[in-house]
């Protein structure tokens, strides 16, 4: 098991924060303000520094631990920054010559881009290796689907865990898992589902929630999962499953 920590005086997530808040104090555009609170840290711009944490940050850790094969549970207490985290994994594997899809069940199209804004400026730039997806449609067949021609060592986000069997008619969650496995260890894909953090974390305890803290409101085989990553207040602790 590895902790890491952002080596900057917050967690990026929380500068972010800082950014919005000064954005609507002082009634100016958020780039500008995104800029200001850079500079505070010692960079000349907001996109130089998100260059510096997505080169040296977790994310760079974590896509350098994960094998074409893998099912991954990403998971943290709301705002600790776990969609961007997923992003910022998929532009990593995107900057190595990899592909990149993003399902969400969270989030519509305007928000997507505008993520993925915060972690890679113009989602141009990404050119035909990234794909994401709102449907309301997303469950294990649909994602089986949708990747048929996926090539081995793509990166495959799903937002999120717990709203996959939210519809009666879809499969079981635990039936889900247990395909998208299928999918990834047959195709060679690295599958990361986003996960809720149950309420009864208490960070005063441990600096990382663990398996133990993930939400559950369906029974679920958390061992399916061969690799995960906790996150919380900045801090980020990958461990093997197995």
């Amino acid at each position: 098991m590895k902790l890491l920590a952002l080596k900057l005086s917050a967690p990026i997530y929380r500068l972010k924060r800082r950014a919005r808040v000064l954005s609507r104090a002082e009634h100016i555009p958020l780039n500008a303000a995104l800029d200001r609170v850079a500079g505070e840290e010692g960079f000349s711009s907001w996109s130089l520094l998100a260059a510096r944490v997505a080169a040296t940050g977790p994310s760079h850790d974590l896509l350098a631990r994960l094998n074409p094969g893998d099912l991954v549970l990403l998971a943290a207490r709301p705002g600790h920054g776990k969609t961007l985290m997923s992003l910022e994994l998929i532009v990593e594997a995107i900057k190595r010559g990899r592909y990149g899809v993003f399902f969400t069940l969270e989030y519509n199209e305007n928000e997507v881009l505008d993520r993925i804004r915060k972690v890679a400026g113009d989602p141009a730039t990404l050119s035909d290796r990234f794909a994401f997806d709102t449907s309301d449609a997303i469950n294990a067949d649909y994602i089986i689907n949708r990747l048929a021609a996926a090539p081995s060592g793509a990166v495959v986000v799903i937002d999120y865990l717990q709203l996959l069997d939210q519809k009666r008619e879809n499969p079981t969650l635990m039936a889900q898992v247990r395909a998208l496995k299928s999918l990834a260890a047959d195709r060679g894909l690295i599958i990361v589902f986003i996960s809720q953090i149950d309420r009864s974390y208490d960070p005063s305890t441990r600096p990382c929630p663990g398996l133990e803290d993930v939400r559950l409101p369906n029974p679920l085989d958390l061992t399916l999962f061969d690799k995960t990553c906790f996150l919380n207040d900045g801090k980020v602790q990958i461990a093997a499953t197995n």
